[in-house]
């Protein structure tokens, strides 16, 4: 029983540990400089929901955590994901991290051509 206990004992301390190491985290610095309110649907949230609040980087960066957040936005999961879609489908990177690959046509390549000869009908 007593191996039980410090078994337990070591899981509480170690959760105690992670938490104050998120607390140091930009999470836990963007949630005290700013309210809790979505940037973009201006959902509020409250102790009970306040795991669907992100932290979204501005620049894409996630290792520039200025102190005073200017880099960070609060978001909620959905505008979240809708940002990074909008990123990737922009060319960005994925949410795996993996570059996307490059346009590989170009449509308006003869554009100038094809309009000169249009004109000398």
């Amino acid at each position: 029983m007593s191996q039980a206990n410090d078994r337990l004992d070591k899981l509480v301390l170690e959760a105690r540990r992670e938490a104050e190491r998120r607390e140091a985290g930009y999470r836990a610095r963007a949630l005290k400089l700013f309210p809790w309110v979505c940037g973009r649907c201006a959902r509020t949230f409250t102790h009970t929901n306040l795991q669907l609040l992100e932290v979204h980087h501005k620049n894409g960066n996630h290792d520039d955590n200025p102190p005073d957040g200017s880099n960070w936005e609060l978001l909620c999961t959905y505008c979240h994901e809708h940002e990074h879609s909008k990123l990737k489908d922009m060319g960005g990177r994925s949410g795996d991290g993996d570059a996307t690959g490059a346009a590989t046509s170009n449509p308006f390549a003869d554009l100038k051509a094809m309009l000169e000869a249009k004109k000398g009908r």
